[in-house]
């Protein structure tokens, strides 16, 4: 009978492929395995088996699989339960699942890292023979100094010879690659290959865990009493509240009963405090998984959780969500909250937050979510029941959440009671907090030096030829940057316009605030975090830990320093322009900068005493003010909820945003209007659109954008397959096949 396999090629096309198996390939290609397939002509693809039947194609004529690539599954049986959850209910395909969530080495030639190792030859077994062979070299200094190191080194005649690599024995020896070449063609010593393999064994000294605290301890208690009813936990801690020890204990407790935990954070920022600290208590038994680490990295951590001895616990960014695991039994989402979890583009534009408690199910293990400022979404639901809702409302130690202050910024400029974008009582905080020895935190949401250069005489501002946006202002590069495509040009001299060489920055980026700073302060040693200096792969741990450490005063950073980072010695902590938060045209602009602004504030007085945090603002009257000053995540929350409620949106209702792209201005208005008009006929009054997004062409691409709000009652995944017929329907006419439409499910 013959065989045939349905598989997965990494590109975005829907739906799988059918192969037929050659009978020389039967019992060798399972599912969750890699083969080499032809598509076409002449391109050939690494796919992955999804299903394998007898039910031959009558359609088309199917193509037999080339090659076999795994003698054993590379993905598990709920990896791709995972997959194919995400591509029906986040309307993309499994190509696109595919190319995101396996590390590229596995999608071709994957080479293990190796290392030349040395060892005495067969002929040279014997003691004695060694000892003549080095009277012999008498004359040859280079030569018996190389062999002798070895034999020191080495000892190949003890009982537990050791092993040593050429290039240490090199080094040690003091000789070069010559001097090994003449021993070796003496037939002395020989080189072998061994696989070392990419993640080490770094020793990590074990330490006890801490104790919980009185509170720690009751919430730890309530969190797992309330696993017993529910699957899913909301752990609502202020900042500094000790959610992390609370978490270890957690790990502890599944370590404790053989299963593998999965732990979670919004950013790379934050793996290096909180590895540190599950280090000391986890050891080994601990691996770390982001984009920050090479492909050929990732790929001996995707084997190891396959192997034998896995990582008992993973922690990682929203990626790692997608590692294979044998024995998942709890999963800790820290910072819920956090926009970070959403994938924007490419494909697929999954939620980590949703699709962890969704790969948690398959496995019947636990969910944790942590944050001191839940998401309206969590929030609503463990009020209503769906999640377990357990709070702490104290920090640790005692420690009294930090004072916040609130700059009238429009009365300190009309008063000129300021220095650039500080104001006087801002610097004189700092001032006397360096003074006294103690680090300060700027947060400004925006990166490089100006966001908008603009020719004073004429009024011309630079404008990305790809993008409807101005370009940014990078000072130390000297070249102004578009944020969306990267195009980037020379800073220029003077005005293309009128050729006056007039021209004015206008707002600040964290470039110009760290530029301001060091001329207020030209003593305090500043550093800054953001995009532009956390491009390399031990950025993050640099600048982090410096700060740790005291070898930085001030640290300026985008919303990076908002998330989690934990420092002892902070005293000031300045909110720059909470406006550019609260004038965003977005219906979460207000939960957005609640929250990104109680984060901030809480990095302030974590141990050593109360922190004081100056926010400085022309919105003083917005109600979420008071409500951050006060900590006051109850009002806010109802104020948004009556808000969402009353215009129909989430939690009471889904959003999906319906995107279409174009070169061609007028094909795109007719192809969204058309679009546009069809949805209206299904959706009625659930569709607002076709409108222009606040940036309407991005990388040569015109942009419209359709919102559709649906109930909470109606079935996501009957809209989601109507919508996939009116998608299939309209871009397979050939005047619109060149049209890019795409749906994003809850978008943030």
């Amino acid at each position: 009978m013959n065989k045939f396999a349905d598989v997965i090629l990494p590109l975005p096309l829907p739906g799988t492929f059918t192969y037929s198996i050659p009978q020389e390939l039967q019992g060798c290609v399972m599912q969750g395995s890699r083969v080499t397939v032809p598509l076409g002509n002449k391109k050939s693809y690494t796919a992955l088996v999804m299903a394998l039947h007898d039910r031959e194609p009558v359609s088309y004529e199917v193509k037999p699989i080339k090659e076999v690539l795994d003698e054993a599954p590379i993905v598990t049986e709920n990896q791709m339960k995972l997959w194919e959850w995400i591509s029906k209910y986040y309307l993309c395909s499994l190509g696109e699942i595919y190319k995101a969530a396996i590390p590229q080495g596995l999608k071709g030639e994957f080479k293990p890292k190796t290392e030349q190792r040395v060892r005495l030859t067969a002929k040279c077994n014997d003691e004695k023979g060694v000892k003549l062979l080095l009277q012999a070299l008498t004359r040859a200094v280079s030569q018996r100094r190389l062999l002798d190191t070895f034999l020191k080194m080495v000892e190949p005649f003890s009982a537990t010879p050791k092993e040593i690599s050429k290039h240490k024995l090199l080094e040690t020896a003091q000789v070069n690659a010559n001097i090994y070449k003449q021993l070796q063609d003496k037939g002395i010593l020989e080189s072998y290959e061994v696989e070392i393999g990419r993640l080490g064994k770094q020793q990590h000294e074990v330490i006890p865990q801490n104790s919980l605290n009185n509170a720690q301890q009751k919430a730890f208690e309530e969190i797992k009493e309330s696993f017993r009813h529910k699957n899913v936990t909301l752990l609502h801690g202020v900042t500094s509240a000790g959610k992390t020890e609370i978490y270890i204990h957690l790990i502890t407790e599944a370590l404790r009963k053989g299963e593998q935990v999965l732990y979670l954070l919004p950013e790379i920022a934050l793996t290096k405090q909180i590895t540190e600290r599950l280090c000391k208590v986890f050891g080994n038994r601990i691996g770390v998984y982001h984009s920050k680490f090479s492909d050929a990295e990732r790929v001996e951590i995707w084997k190891k959780q396959l192997g034998e001895e896995p990582y008992d616990v993973i922690l990682g960014v929203r990626s790692s969500l997608f590692l294979p695991f044998q024995r998942l039994g709890l999963i800790i989402i820290d910072e819920e909250h956090e926009n970070s979890y959403k994938q924007q583009d490419p494909a697929p534009r999954y939620n980590a937050r949703n699709a962890a408690m969704v790969l948690a199910s398959f496995y019947g293990a636990k969910t944790l979510l942590g944050t001191a400022t839940p998401s309206i979404e969590s929030y609503y639901n463990a009020t209503t029941g769906k999640y377990a809702l357990v709070s702490i409302t104290t920090r640790h130690r005692e420690v009294k959440l930090p004072q916040i202050e609130v700059i009238d910024m429009q009365e300190y400029q009309r008063k000129k009671l300021t220095v650039g974008p500080f104001s006087d009582p801002l610097v004189e905080a700092m001032g006397a907090a360096l003074k006294e020895g103690k680090q300060i935190i700027l947060f400004q949401n925006r990166r490089g030096y100006a966001p908008l250069l603009e020719c004073k005489t004429c009024g011309w501002v630079p404008k990305c030829k790809h993008c409807d946006v101005s370009l940014t202002l990078h000072k130390a590069a000297d070249r102004l940057t578009c944020h969306y495509c990267g195009y980037t040009i020379p800073a220029p001299k003077h005005c293309p316009n009128c050729e006056e060489r007039n021209f004015i920055n206008l707002g600040y980026g964290t470039e110009k605030i760290e530029d301001d700073l060091q001329n207020i302060f030209p003593e305090a040693r500043i550093r800054r975090m953001d995009l532009d200096t956390t491009r390399t792969r031990n950025a993050y741990e640099n600048i982090i830990g410096n700060f740790q450490q005291g070898k930085t005063d001030i640290l300026i950073g985008t919303q990076m320093v908002s998330k989690g980072l934990d420092f002892d010695n902070v005293a000031i902590v300045g909110i720059i322009n909470a406006d550019t938060l609260l004038n965003y045209p977005d219906f979460r602009a207000t939960e957005r900068a609640f929250q990104l602004m109680a984060q901030v504030a809480g990095r302030a007085g974590r141990k050593n005493g109360q922190g004081k945090v100056f926010l400085q603002t022309k919105m003083g009257d917005a109600p979420v003010i008071p409500q951050i000053v006060g900590n006051d995540y109850q009002s806010f929350y109802n104020q948004q909820l009556s808000e969402r409620m009353l215009f129909h949106y989430p939690p009471f209702y889904r959003l999906v945003y319906i995107y279409m792209k174009h070169r061609d201005v007028r094909v795109l208005e007719e192809f969204s209007q058309l679009i546009g008009e069809r949805m209206r006929e299904i959706f009625d009054d659930r569709i607002l659109g076709p409108d222009l997004p606040p940036v309407a062409r991005v990388k040569q691409l015109y942009i419209r954008k359709i919102v559709l709000k649906v109930e909470g009652s109606l079935s996501q995944y009957k809209v989601n397959e109507v919508l996939m017929n009116i998608q299939q329907a309209y871009c397979n006419l050939p005047q619109y096949r060149a049209v890019s439409m795409y749906y994003d499910i809850d978008p943030l």
